[in-house]
């Protein structure tokens, strides 16, 4: 055979492995990645999936199977855990491949609702993380009025308000195409193959701070205060006349109730903050600055977001003792089939 024509057929085969769809003209070009980085995204990416399945599945099958935990508060986390469960369902694993691929696959419309669903649901569990703070802003500020305020009438109603917010919004801002207005059509890259959610400079800004600035402000105004009032009930406890503190003294007890409650809030606002402020972040800028961020790295920030889906379970599940009970429980019975007391005192 010619070489020159073994050189055009090899430069024809890598033309069309780079391209998503190699039959059209007006095809994207398709992520060029040596094959143990691609296998690596996917094991990684694979696993990150998984575990928010599963772990924000176990959350819903414990909160649903024992009536102990049928409180207003609980609800708020069942209901954050379909949320999230859905984002690692119907959202994660499309992203997964679009990152991974650098190219979509099935359309036009399905890239429209795959966009829709993504802020929907992101939104949805940020404004949920919002509702549990009030909650407990609530319930360790004004305990004796904390039953007639949180009822499950309620609770019910602000997460229908959070759910419906959530999908007008996003299917709203999406559908109508008015994140993209007044943007060049070469920033949009029509090619075929491709689905990006952009925004201009006017939904970069409003979108965000709708969506995460004003929620996580409310979240760490909320959590200073409660880490403030819990400090003042631990002294108060110690201080307490007539008091007998078992495994050490009162000041004692005190102190390691103040660690573990800012532990706790420190990880509640510090996951948060570092899963979702890098998105936002770089979402807001880079209107201003002509979308000169690379692809990749604004997918491994969103991945970073969607990692906080990841760790809700762990800390609004895996962090209570009562929980950890159940889980014990819906473990032993049904995944290892060992028998277990039906005196279930969580």
């Amino acid at each position: 055979m010619d070489p020159m024509d073994m050189l055009l057929m090899n430069s024809t085969d890598v033309e069309y492995f780079l391209l998503c769809f190699p039959q059209q003209s007006d095809s994207c070009l398709r992520k060029s990645r040596l094959l143990m980085i691609r296998v690596t995204m996917y094991v990684l990416n694979l696993s990150t999936i998984l575990m928010t399945v599963f772990g924000n599945l176990l959350v819903i099958i414990t909160i649903s199977y024992f009536k102990q935990l049928h409180s207003p508060t609980n609800f708020i986390i069942l209901s954050l855990a379909y949320v999230d469960f859905m984002l690692g369902c119907l959202v994660m694993p499309f992203s997964m491949v679009r990152w991974v691929e650098g190219c979509w696959f099935i359309g036009d419309l399905f890239c429209q609702i795959h966009s829709s669903l993504d802020m929907t649901l992101s939104i949805a569990s940020i404004l949920h993380l919002c509702l549990v703070s009030i909650d407990r802003f609530i319930a360790i500020t004004d305990p004796l009025s904390y039953k007639m305020k949180m009822t499950n009438r309620t609770v019910s109603v602000c997460i229908a308000v959070v759910w419906l917010f959530s999908c007008l919004f996003s299917f709203g801002i999406v559908f109508s195409k008015i994140n993209v207005a007044g943007l060049d059509e070469q920033m949009l890259n029509p090619c075929v193959g491709n689905c990006v959610l952009i925004f201009n400079k006017e939904w970069g800004v409003i979108a965000p701070l709708l969506n995460f600035y004003i929620p996580g402000a409310v979240m760490s105004s909320l959590y200073l205060k409660i880490f403030h009032v819990a400090r003042k009930q631990a002294r108060f406890i110690s201080d307490r006349p007539g008091v007998v503190v078992s495994g050490g003294t009162k000041h004692q007890v005190s102190d390691v109730r103040e660690r573990k409650a800012a532990k706790t809030l420190g990880i509640v606002m510090g996951v948060f903050l570092l899963c979702w402020l890098p998105f936002f972040l770089t979402t807001v800028i880079e209107p201003f600055f002509n979308f000169s961020t690379p692809l990749d790295v604004f997918d491994a920030l969103g991945w970073f977001g969607y990692s906080n889906s990841l760790f809700n379970p762990l800390i609004y599940g895996f962090f209570y003792p009562r929980f950890q009970k159940a889980f014990k429980i819906i473990i032993m019975r049904y995944v290892l089939r060992l028998r277990t007391s039906n005196n279930l005192e969580l």
